[in-house]
């Protein structure tokens, strides 16, 4: 009996390796951007700390996972007082909240390679659903025999739903920062070996 068991304990594990792979996120090959109206021009930055992980099931992708944090602390538009200011209470206040998280709930695939990925965004302590378009770009070996595979995900959110709502009206009656930020991720994850 104890070798039944046995075997089916092997069993279980091997096609639980052949359908479903952990991957992590490889920051060094992985970008979190986003971009927001300034006025007359759009303002670009980043995140550069973040970590992610990517549960995918080959036998039943719709179950697939993913969860991401980013250390808001990290983030980047090339102008360091524009950084402090975005950093400070009158934005992102990372002292109160110093990570914003997303975990996926459901996948809907939508096309060849491309999927709607559900899940719950937190920012700036506050957690809204959101849906972002994924395209996959493709899995393979690199040079040193593991397995890697990349992906972009984009979505459009509005800041104030986040509760991140400061604001100048100038003269004319628009305002300095718009409400619209364009979040894209550009990801290439590492298949994790048992």
């Amino acid at each position: 009996m104890k070798k039944i068991f046995s075997i089916l304990f092997m069993a279980i594990s091997v096609l639980t390796a052949a359908f479903a792979s952990d991957y992590q996120v490889d920051p060094g090959h992985s970008t979190i951007g986003f971009e927001i109206r300034h006025l007359f021009t759009t303002v670009h930055g980043r995140f550069t700390d973040f970590r992610g992980t990517i549960h995918y099931d080959k036998d039943k992708p719709q179950n697939s996972t993913v969860n991401f944090t980013v250390k808001i602390n990290s983030l980047d538009t090339s102008n360091a007082m524009r950084d402090k200011d975005l950093r400070s209470p009158n934005f992102f206040d990372v002292d109160k909240f110093p990570e914003a998280t997303f975990s996926s709930t459901r996948v809907v695939f939508t096309g060849n390679n491309q999927a709607r990925l559900i899940g719950n965004l937190t920012i700036h302590g506050v957690t809204k659903p959101v849906g972002l378009d994924i395209e996959f770009l493709g899995e393979g070996k690199d040079p040193w025999g593991k397995t890697r595979g990349g992906f972009t995900a984009t979505t459009t959110l509005s800041r104030k739903d986040f509760g991140i709502v400061w604001n100048k009206v100038m003269e004319g009656g628009d305002v300095l920062i718009g409400d619209t930020v364009n979040l894209k991720i550009d990801a290439e994850a590492i298949e994790k070996t048992p």
